[in-house]
């Protein structure tokens, strides 16, 4: 008697235009985050508990969506996805890939986990869309048949949903883009560039995502923002890692979200990330990586407070035809 593996699955329609990303039909708008598959005491070891409060968070703040950020995430978690309405941008292990990366054996095995991956997830109602790659040296020429190459292969495995890659690389020069169906963009205005200084987020994001929308025409959300914030530090005038420099942050582009969302081609945010989650040691990193709206420990920041607010707002704001749940 051979094995026998029982998948539920579910059906839903996707389509994308040039300005809006449908789910059966209606203008969906992701709202979430990055995510990490981590957390203290167990690291990324598999937790039942802590991914059932995992999902609590997620209804409580009102997100949703998020994206697995950077590889295929635990069975299980996917099941809860499924089963809670939670929609997924699913995203294959394809992180550094610089210069030295887009080699023939590299190439080879980024079409490996793309076919790992959709063969695994295909029937998931909770899939909407798959990432091939996060934050790639897409600029390179070498990019541009390497990409290619990607895009033509998860096609082939699935030609029904949409392409995307979380991109940092300048408008101008990207070769990647023709490839994708959505233009996903890590920003990280006031933390990275202009340490300090938000006043200077709303023209330099809205630059961005304009030069983006001209040079492609294809509809655009910010895939990842954020700082770095210690819970309990606080000070006032706002100051990075700070508590206060977190939601002075976060609100601007907020305020800048919602002018673009006026556009007609803007389709989401996702802030990075969930929850604070460890790194190796360095010293730019105060123990692990705190971008989180929540402590590693799952408890709120004051940032979480701001998303919650913002996501339930969306919500009661849609109009009918505004598909967001």
């Amino acid at each position: 008697m051979g094995d026998i593996y029982r998948l539920p699955f579910g059906v839903r329609t996707i389509n994308v235009t040039s300005a809006e990303f449908l789910i059966n039909g209606k203008p969906f708008y992701f709202m979430g985050f990055g995510r990490h598959e981590d957390s203290n005491i167990r690291g990324k070891g598999l937790d039942y508990p802590l991914i059932a409060k995992d999902f609590n968070i997620i209804k409580w703040l009102g997100a949703n969506s998020f994206r697995t950020s950077h590889y295929p995430y635990a069975e299980e978690i996917m099941d809860q996805c499924d089963q809670q309405g939670i929609v997924v941008i699913n995203e294959v292990p394809a992180v550094g890939l610089h210069k030295d990366n887009f080699r023939p054996e590299t190439l080879q095995h980024h079409l490996q986990v793309v076919e790992e991956l959709i063969t695994r997830d295909k029937n998931r109602p909770s899939t909407v869309m798959w990432s091939i790659a996060n934050e790639p040296s897409s600029d390179l020429a070498s990019a541009k048949d390497y990409f290619r190459t990607v895009a033509e292969h998860a096609k082939s495995l699935d030609p029904n949903r949409p392409l995307t890659i979380a991109l940092s690389s300048p408008f101008k020069t990207d070769k990647a883009w023709p490839y994708l169906d959505v233009i996903m963009l890590n920003r990280y205005y006031a933390w990275y560039s202009d340490p300090g200084v938000t006043a200077l987020i709303p023209q330099q994001l809205v630059y961005w995502i304009e030069g983006w929308r001209n040079a492609t025409n294809k509809p655009i959300m910010v895939s990842e923002y954020g700082a770095d914030t210690v819970a309990g530090m606080h000070m006032e005038p706002a100051f990075i890692f700070t508590e206060e420099y977190q939601v002075e942050f976060i609100t601007k582009y907020h305020e800048t979200f919602d002018k673009l969302r006026k556009q007609g081609y803007f389709i989401g945010e996702m802030i990075w990330n969930f929850a604070d989650f460890m790194t190796t040691q360095r010293i730019n990193r105060v123990v692990g990586n705190k971008k989180g709206i929540l402590t590693r420990e799952r408890q709120p920041k004051a940032a979480a407070h701001v998303i919650r607010r913002r996501y339930h707002r969306l919500v009661s704001n849609a109009s009918d035809s505004c598909f967001i749940y």
